[in-house]
């Protein structure tokens, strides 16, 4: 099965594919002076389309609509409409992170949720709301596991630094804000994990927060921000460094009690996979349909709720980095992880071999 994934290099598409009957097309590089870049996707692109209809059997489409120039994305469509090839849309989101206004993001929407052959998410409410806003039906698929059997970010529980029994005196409890892209929240997160280091002092927990973003940022003035609101607070540390490659970013993971989402919108997320699989708990807004990704492992946030007591709770219910206990947890997620991911790449390829027979009935 021959599938031009939009984009094929993330990890994600990367995971579900993971089939010996599926083939994904390499990206086609939209700028010869960039070619490690994939964006705006060619994929979608009619003239591509036309050019190279004989090496595809149906394009599943992910990321990256938002990078499109107006118009595109509907001749993309009827190109695929006249070759009679099929189409597949995972909604991941249905508020696009990338983006303050939401209004383009909801044309793409609506225009490729009507036409796609069959439409993929991750949660039942991302399914419930498709249902609802668009009347179509969207196959849930949980989100893999995105740690790959082999590679930096392969770590099974021997790997977890440290060794049992040097867990830190203090809970850590981290916001990463990465690069304060526009879904990012910053001074609402700082807030929630400010009051949460308050409702721990008042419990007699000893703990520290921990804000960690990328030197480089889409919001410098939002940067001295942050740095106003930590200056006065000796139990929370700002910590600024380049983008952490796979290694440096599982570690600042594992070395955490808790980690709290900072997002303001958004759907699903990828980063509360990476925490669920390192064994960390996690707490985040209860309104966004990630909630719903590993209820057993998250505890949401309401809009204008107490942060404090939702953090002394994820606290109490964590287990401790480099603990025995942290290690039995990502030991046994492990496995089922492995056979979670397997099971949805063979329903990814299902889907496809279904939707190509279908197309070839009809022709």
């Amino acid at each position: 099965m021959r599938v031009a994934a939009v984009p094929a290099v993330h990890p994600y598409v990367v995971a579900v594919t993971e089939h010996d009957r599926v083939a994904v097309l390499p990206d086609p590089v939209p700028d010869p002076a960039h070619p490690e870049r994939w964006w705006p996707p060619l994929v979608l692109d009619a003239a591509w389309i036309r050019a190279n209809a004989d090496r595809f059997d149906l394009v599943h489409v992910h990321f990256g609509m938002e990078s499109l120039p107006e118009g595109r994305l509907a001749a993309a469509l009827d190109a695929l409409d006249a070759l009679g090839k099929p189409l597949v849309y995972t909604v991941h989101d249905l508020q696009n992170p990338q983006l303050d206004d939401q209004s383009a993001h909801r044309r793409d929407l609506d225009l490729v949720i009507s036409r796609a052959a069959a439409l993929l998410t991750l949660t039942p409410q991302a399914g419930a709301e498709v249902r609802r806003t668009w009347g179509r039906e969207a196959r849930v698929l949980g989100h893999p596991t995105l740690l790959p059997a082999g590679g930096a970010l392969a770590a099974t529980c021997d790997d977890v630094a440290g060794e049992p029994g040097t867990t830190p005196p203090a809970r850590v409890i981290g916001v990463h804000l990465r690069d304060l892209r526009p879904n990012i929240d910053a001074l609402a997160a700082v807030r929630s994990l400010l009051a949460g280091l308050d409702a721990l002092a008042q419990a007699g927990i000893l703990a520290s927060g921990r804000v960690l973003r990328n030197a480089t940022t889409r919001d410098p003035a939002l940067e001295l921000e942050l740095a106003a609101a930590l200056r006065d607070r000796a139990d929370c540390e700002l910590l600024v460094r380049e983008r952490p490659d796979d290694d440096a970013l599982l570690a600042e993971i594992d070395a955490l009690d808790v980690a709290l989402l900072p997002y303001r919108h958004g759907t699903h997320s990828g980063w509360l996979e990476l925490c669920y699989d390192r064994g960390v708990s996690v707490v985040g807004p209860d309104w966004l349909a990630m909630a719903g990704q590993h209820p057993d492992a998250y505890l949401g946030l309401e809009r204008d709720g107490d942060p404090g007591p939702v953090v002394l709770e994820a606290v109490q219910r964590a287990t401790r980095p480099r603990s025995a206990a942290r290690r039995r947890v990502v030991a046994d997620r492990s496995c089922l992880r492995r056979a979670e991911r397997t099971a949805i790449a063979h329903a990814h390829h299902e889907l496809y071999r279904e939707l190509v027979a279908q197309t070839g009935a009809r022709r």
